[in-house]
């Protein structure tokens, strides 16, 4: 799965088209930008304060590529009337192998783009892509967690038809709060 993937997202009444395409060098400018967002630095887990971070982050995506078990999408909207796209979010597949039947997804989405649906449409791309590429592998059902706290991300969650499975307790320091685990089926 070393070949590149880009997901297309049609516009709707509401929300720009979006481009979901794995992040390049390109992207750590953006990325910096809106990492400095103080609602994404409480729920991400590693914090980009630089270019210097910016580009280790860009580049443990890219290995994850290369290595075949996380597959981060930079997620773009093209604003009307313009041939520039933004960056407005990250999702990512994770903790990918062979014979596995559960791996994780995650997201987050730019503050300036947030209340535009990009989160759960960028979901919703990125489990039918994961389905498609890896069913044929054992996968069978695709993980989200999030923190009991983080209202928006339960949203988000219940529109892209991820099922709340359970209370999961805190472990810090990546989780320092109890989370929630909602779970996607195959067959779902």
């Amino acid at each position: 799965m070393n070949a590149p993937v880009v997901l297309q997202v049609a516009a709707t009444s509401a929300s720009p088209s979006l481009v979901l395409r794995p992040w390049r060098m390109e992207d750590v400018a953006a990325l910096v930008k809106v990492s400095r967002d103080p609602a994404l630095r409480r729920w991400a887990s590693s914090a980009v304060d630089n270019d210097a971070d910016g580009a280790r982050w860009v580049q443990a995506q890219q290995r994850g590529w290369a290595a075949g078990d996380r597959f981060g999408f930079a997620v773009l909207g093209a604003q009307p009337g313009s041939v520039r796209e933004q960056l407005v979010g990250n999702v990512v597949l994770k903790e990918v192998a062979y014979g596995k039947p559960a791996a994780e997804v995650g997201y987050w989405t730019a503050a300036h783009a947030r209340g535009l649906g990009v989160a759960p449409r960028a979901l919703k791309a990125l489990t039918s892509w994961a389905f498609d590429a890896f069913q044929a592998d054992g996968l069978e059902r695709l993980e989200l967690l999030h923190q009991v706290d983080n209202l928006a991300s339960c949203r988000v969650a219940q529109k892209s038809r991820y099922d709340f499975d359970s209370v999961l307790p805190a472990a810090p320091p990546s989780f320092p709060r109890d989370g929630h685990l909602h779970i996607r089926r195959s067959s779902a």
